[in-house]
């Protein structure tokens, strides 16, 4: 399986790639990973790509589809494969059209607006490990202190509420278009985002075919 996730940021695209990667024993590709590790270790790419995350800007095409190209080269991508946060324009769509990557389903997450900057703004992600919690949906057992390794909670950059505003125009003006393009492909599927993460994962099983 070939799948794309689309929705809003926030709307729960990485957690749930995890849990599909694992019941379909594929990876998980988030291009939000691939770019943080790049910027954490100072790569060339990572240090063009941190101007433009630090205004919550969207990173320059060439970049992301040259990382994501070298990615699914790999050899755990063979059985197929789950992409996270890429593509974000029609642009990005064609070019990896362009460069041979397949896409069998484009799965589309839909939560309101709402919904999302409650998420976005409680989030909470850790400097060292970069674990993510939530204030009220998934807290951590000591304010302020990861659970995994003991690294101290932060809000990242692009989840403080000016940025997550900016953020979901950004979405709405440049990548919920992608619907259109996929549907007109006869690859989409929508599911509704649930209260649990348990409950949106049931209706993506569905929505994908998997038992």
């Amino acid at each position: 399986m070939k799948l794309i996730l689309l929705g809003a940021p926030g709307a729960g695209k990485g957690t749930q790639a995890e849990i599909i990667s694992k019941k379909l024993d594929i990876p998980a590709i988030s291009t939000g990973n691939i770019l943080r590790a790049a910027v954490k270790n100072g790569t060339p790419v990572g240090l063009q790509a941190k101007a433009y995350m630090d205004k919550g800007a969207l990173v320059p095409d060439e970049v992301i589809i040259g990382i994501v190209k070298e990615r699914v080269a790999e050899d755990d991508c063979k059985n197929g494969y789950i992409l996270d946060g890429v593509p974000r324009t029609i642009n990005q769509a064609e070019q990896l059209e362009k460069e041979g990557i397949e896409i069998d389903t484009a799965l589309s997450i839909e939560v309101d607006d709402k919904t999302i900057e409650d998420r976005l703004t409680g989030r909470r992600t850790c400097s060292q490990c970069s674990a993510t919690f939530h204030v009220t949906a998934n807290p951590p057992k000591q304010e302020g202190i990861c659970d995994h390794c003991g690294g101290k909670l932060t809000i990242r950059k692009d989840d403080e509420p000016e940025t997550v505003k900016n953020r979901l125009k950004v979405y709405h003006a440049e990548t919920e278009p992608l619907k259109d393009f996929y549907a007109k492909r006869s690859v989409l599927k929508t599911v509704d985002s649930k209260p649990t993460i348990e409950a949106t994962t049931a209706v993506i099983y569905e929505a994908l075919g998997i038992n």
